[in-house]
């Protein structure tokens, strides 16, 4: 008969994504910020799209030339979003060696670490993409309804959605490929390192 003692289990994805959860909550303010910069970004990337849903196709010169530069600026906006997050996620990491320290000397894996930030990203990420999906969708409509009429407006109906859809993707991809250097630092750390660090 084969022993199972000193082989570590997996805790199942709910604890996991519970401590995530408690994570967020404990630093509201750093989550927030990190939160809104994922927002505006997203919001200017909707923005700007919905806003080219309405250009007319055979208008091209100069509105293609200020469609151009808004890619930059939205390109632009995402590069300095994913910065941010992954600064403030590697902070996070520096302000929780006790924490993480004290999860693998309760035995967590380092699997179970990678998966915690993961999940934190994912929910950051996800809150922050619809808000701003929404937030960017709808200043454009108000915008356009303001300068070209309601009707158009009226006319446009739901196709924005696909833009929706398109932001909310982009928003977690971004939060979640920024999460990766942060959770592999985090799971590389000793356990006894991490314990031993005055922060």
């Amino acid at each position: 008969m084969k022993s199972n003692i000193g082989k570590l289990k997996e805790p199942p994805l709910s604890v996991a994504l519970q401590q995530a959860v408690k994570s967020i909550r404990m630093r509201p303010m750093r989550q927030l910020f990190t939160a809104l910069g994922v927002m505006l970004g997203i919001a200017l990337y909707a923005a700007v799209r919905t806003m080219q849903m309405f250009s007319s196709v055979s208008e091209k010169g100069g509105i293609a030339e200020t469609e151009n530069r808004l890619r930059w600026l939205v390109f632009v906006s995402l590069v300095m979003c994913f910065v941010g997050i992954m600064n403030s996620m590697l902070m996070s990491v520096t302000e929780r060696y006790r924490e993480i320290g004290t999860l693998k000397c309760l035995g967590a894996l380092d699997s179970f670490i990678v998966k915690l930030f993961f999940l934190e990203a994912l929910i950051l990420g996800t809150i922050a993409s619809i808000s701003g999906g929404l937030f960017g969708i709808l200043i454009a409509y108000v915008v356009k309804g303001f300068s070209g009429g309601w009707n158009e407006i009226a006319q446009a109906g739901f196709r924005a959605v696909p833009i929706f859809g398109t932001s909310l993707l982009l928003g977690v991809t971004i939060a979640i490929i920024a999460a990766i250097l942060p959770a592999i630092q985090a799971a590389k750390m000793p356990a006894a390192a991490a314990l031993r660090v005055e922060v």
